[in-house]
């Protein structure tokens, strides 16, 4: 057996113990000598930076939670689809850009790219809202979103063949951050706000403060664009007036902000954007003002006067990769007046919206900067004036089996033949803006289900037919005709950017006609629907004449599965 040697750790460990517990005494009756005024306490002995107390009173001015929760004042609600989809000759016939695009733009010209796009995916999204009303006055609102493809959460190839193909065993957030720079997450909030009715004792006054939807009219604008897996919602606070002639919104909301290093919220050392001009300040950001009025006092009728001011202070030269119709330009104040009338009469219904823009833009490409004496710079040279119309007139046979309804509509909003001024000379020189701006709409419920086109530089025309066979089957054939309203500006699809660029000299302005058909089947009550449909895009001479080769047709179809509760 081996002889321990003695050593003097022990001992050293017997006197560090024993100082230890003299300082903690000494401590104790210093404290005790300390003595507060009666009534009083020591509320924070270690300094922790709070702006809502924990369940416990904190100071008389903090609200009181967690000991009036009552379980009935609980809701939820709840949905899931699941969606595959499919389409063939993306870019008709040939390949298509990083961007969505079907050919690109430089200062050497137009190049229509080679390749084969056609493509087959299905998307999952899952919502789960949770609400709690503390009272009839007041709400509060979490709703969580995940939206995934399946097979999208590994890395499937890799340098040197190192692919992960990791998909079944990943559950959370990729590690390869985006280009942005940020984790690839499929798992978010759509939604989390706080809804107080009544606000102030005042009747028909309401604030809600949070990430909210924003959802007006027809949607052109503004909606909530649920055809997409993640959709709009937006960081803000909107104030509502609620009377029985009139309903009043007003809002603001950030679309995008900057932060210069010592003013990072969260302790990041880098802006959220690398920019130039004055988007190196703390100013950077974009900021969405929106005033929306429902007039209710006439019968039979729905008039909605709106104002929108859009600031964006990014840089000019941060957000235009696709010309001066790239969606949302950096650097530009934009003016939006509108009107929508809506009317539902016995068996027909109609709308009308009309829409103009003015203001400024900036772009730093020479061609625009120099327009204000200095290239390069951030000086807002370029005039906006914009405008776009929206016409829809339908006639429902209530009395006849099925409920057949037919309905026309008629599109249009501008373009500028000088979009392009900043990518390609030939275009011309750059003076104004003209290419409407979107926003932030649902553009899958206008100008044909295949969504090809954003109501920008457009001009459709379009028939609808729907009807109800049983109770729980809706069908809709929708044809489309689809056109530029100005020939030297691009197509623009759905989702706003550049589908294809036009050609300088171009004259064409008829891209094609589309028809879709949808069918809806509801089961389990209502709870359950399944919905198929199909298009097909028959190509007008825009497209060949601007791609440089016979355009082939295009084939979009999908299926989906979705549930509420």
């Amino acid at each position: 057996m081996k002889t321990l040697k003695k050593s003097g750790h022990g001992k050293r460990a017997f006197v560090q113990f024993v100082t230890l517990m003299s300082l903690i005494a000494g401590h104790t009756i210093a404290q005790a000598a300390f003595q507060l005024p009666e009534g009083e306490k020591i509320t924070n002995p270690i300094v922790i930076g709070r702006g809502i107390p924990q369940k416990e009173s904190y100071e008389p001015f903090d609200p009181k939670i967690g000991r009036n929760f009552d379980l009935k004042n609980l809701w939820m609600r709840a949905d899931l689809r699941v969606r595959p989809e499919f389409r063939n000759n993306v870019c008709f016939g040939g390949g298509i850009g990083a961007g969505g695009n079907c050919n690109t733009l430089s200062t050497s010209g137009l190049t229509s790219i080679t390749g084969t796009a056609n493509d087959q995916f299905v998307q999952q999204m899952t919502r789960l809202g949770i609400g709690y009303d503390l009272s009839p006055d007041i709400n509060f609102y979490l709703e969580f979103i995940d939206s995934r493809t399946w097979g999208g959460n590994g890395s499937p190839v890799g340098a040197g063949g190192g692919g992960g193909n990791g998909d079944p065993i990943i559950h959370t957030c990729g590690s390869t951050p985006s280009a942005g720079g940020r984790p690839v997450c499929s798992l978010g909030i759509r939604a989390g706000y706080m809804l107080i009715r009544n606000l102030a004792g005042i009747q028909g006054l309401g604030l809600k403060a949070g990430r909210q939807y924003i959802v007006f009219g027809d949607q052109s604008l503004f909606g909530h664009f649920d055809w997409a897996n993640t959709g709009f919602s937006f960081d803000g606070v909107m104030v509502q007036y609620s009377h029985s002639i009139m309903d009043t919104h007003a809002g603001w909301f950030r679309t995008a902000e900057t932060d210069l290093v010592q003013g990072a919220p969260l302790g990041s050392g880098n802006p959220n954007i690398t920019g130039t001009g004055q988007a190196k300040n703390g100013a950077g950001d974009a900021d969405l003002f929106i005033l929306y009025n429902q007039i209710k006092a006439v019968p039979g009728f729905l008039i909605e006067p709106f104002y929108v001011y859009y600031k964006n202070n990014l840089g000019g030269g941060d957000i235009s990769g696709q010309g001066l119709g790239t969606p949302k330009h950096g650097n530009q104040t934009r003016h939006t007046l509108g009107t929508r009338v809506a009317m539902k009469k016995g068996y027909f219904d109609a709308s009308s919206e009309v829409v103009y823009q003015f203001g400024q833009m900036g772009d730093t490409a020479a061609s625009a900067s120099g327009l204000c004496g200095d290239p390069g710079g951030e000086g807002k040279c370029l005039h906006i004036n914009a405008w776009a119309t929206r016409n829809w007139i339908g006639y429902t046979a209530f009395n006849l089996p099925g409920k057949p309804r037919i309905a026309f509509n008629f599109d249009y909003a501008s373009g500028d033949g000088r979009a392009n001024c900043t990518l390609n000379g030939a275009y011309g020189d750059c003076r104004t803006a003209n290419t409407f701006e979107n926003f932030f709409p649902t553009n899958h419920i206008h100008m044909g289900y295949m969504d090809v086109m954003a109501w920008k530089n457009m001009m459709s025309f379009s028939g609808n037919f729907q009807a109800r066979l049983t109770p729980d089957d809706h069908i809709e054939v929708w044809y489309t005709n689809l056109h530029l309203a100005n020939a030297r500006d691009n197509w623009y699809r759905a989702s706003q950017g550049v589908y294809v660029f036009s050609r300088p000299d171009n004259t064409v302005t008829h891209i094609g006609d589309e028809i879709s058909f949808v069918w809806t089947h509801f089961f389990m009550n209502g709870m359950v629907a399944f919905q198929g449909g199909y298009g097909h895009l028959f190509p007008g001479p825009y497209i060949s004449h601007n791609l440089g080769r016979n355009a082939v047709g295009q084939d979009w179809a999908y299926a989906q599965l979705w549930i509420n509760f």
